[in-house]
Order: C-alpha cells, then structure tokens, then sequence
C-alpha cells in the first residue's frame, strides 16, 4: 500500500501532465500549477526538488502511456502488416487519444524543450527512437516471416514511417484540420497494402 506522500507525489504529477505538456516547461507557471492541483506551492515542491524535476516526471506520465499505446497496437495477433496497420489507424484519432494528455507530448514538449530544457528535449529524443525502434522490430520481423518487402533497412523505414505519422499529428494540431490525419493514414493504408505486403 502508497503512503501518504506518494499518492500526493502521484496526484501531482496525474494532475500537471497535461498542463506541462499544453503549456510548455516556460509557459506553465506556479499559478497553473497551484490551481489545477489545490495545492500551495510548498506542498508541490515539498514533492519535487525544483520545476525541471516536476516537469521530467510530467512528460514521463505521458511518455509511458504513449509507449504502453504503442505496445498494445503493435502487440496484436497476426502479421507485421495487421500490426502495422493498428498502429496507422490509430493515428487517424490520435488527437482523441492525446486530448487527455494536453496533447501530443512528443510534438509539444518536444518542440518546446529544443532552447529551453535540454534533460526533456534529451527525454523526448529517447522516446522517439524507442517509439521507431519498436516499429522497426515489427517491420523486421514480417520481413524475415517474409510477409513483407521494404526498400530499405526496417529502422530506416521505420523512421520514415513515423514522420509520416508525425508529420500529419503537426499539421493537424497547427490547422485544426483532422483531414491530415485521415489522409496520411488512408495514403499509409494504401501503401501497405499494394507495395508491402507481399
């Protein structure tokens, strides 16, 4: 059972994930902080050595529930290509998903971290090459099974991928235009079906 501290530490943390990653790490201020938890400034930093630390343990709230997504959608049964595609159709309501977080954490923290915090823009760059490096394990795999033929190395290509997927996330969130989404998963959609899979 969580003492008392850690459910407060947890509580905190739950509560300014997505304010941090709405905000920034400069454009949250204490007063935000303060009135989404209820808590007085004491009671926060009493749980956290400084800012920079609060927001590290932010945006790993919404890192880890990124990664657990990307485990479920490339964890279901049957091929690379029905993986693949889980995870493509998933981002056709990625701003859905994201709502809850403050948004897409890679893109907002890792835009906004580049000249203002270099431990999370160094957390957001780790996560990108992990989220890569689970696609390309996948796209590995289905081309050793031989259900697949890429072009390119399958790390290659997932990088590709996912700033296809990531491209479209920006746009979307810049225009408020759903329709990059739902066009760069179709486009995605259509080229697994007629050029990779075999």
């Amino acid at each position: 059972m969580s003492t008392k501290a850690e459910r407060t530490t947890r509580y905190i943390i739950e509560t300014v994930a997505p304010i941090f990653n709405k905000y920034g790490y400069v454009g949250t201020s204490m007063s935000h902080l303060t009135e989404a938890t209820g808590l007085t400034k004491g009671a926060i930093y009493g749980n956290f050595e400084n800012k920079e630390a609060l927001a590290l343990a932010a945006f790993e709230f919404n890192r880890i529930k990124l990664l657990d997504k990307f485990d479920e959608l490339l964890g279901v049964e049957g091929s690379a290509t029905a993986k693949i595609t889980s995870l493509i159709n998933f981002f056709r309501q990625y701003d859905v998903f994201t709502l809850a977080l403050g948004g897409c954490p890679i893109l907002n923290i890792g835009v906004d971290a580049q000249h203002n915090n270099t431990l999370l823009a160094a957390a957001c760059r780790e996560t990108i090459n992990i989220l890569e490096g689970k696609i390309a394990l996948v796209l590995e795999n289905g081309v050793n099974a031989g259900e697949i033929k890429i072009p390119v190395p399958p790390l290659q290509f997932a990088k590709q991928l996912y700033t296809m997927l990531q491209g479209a996330v920006a746009m979307a969130t810049m225009t408020r235009d759903r329709k990059y989404l739902v066009n760069t998963t179709a486009y995605l959609n259509q080229l697994f079906q007629k050029e990779i899979k075999k």
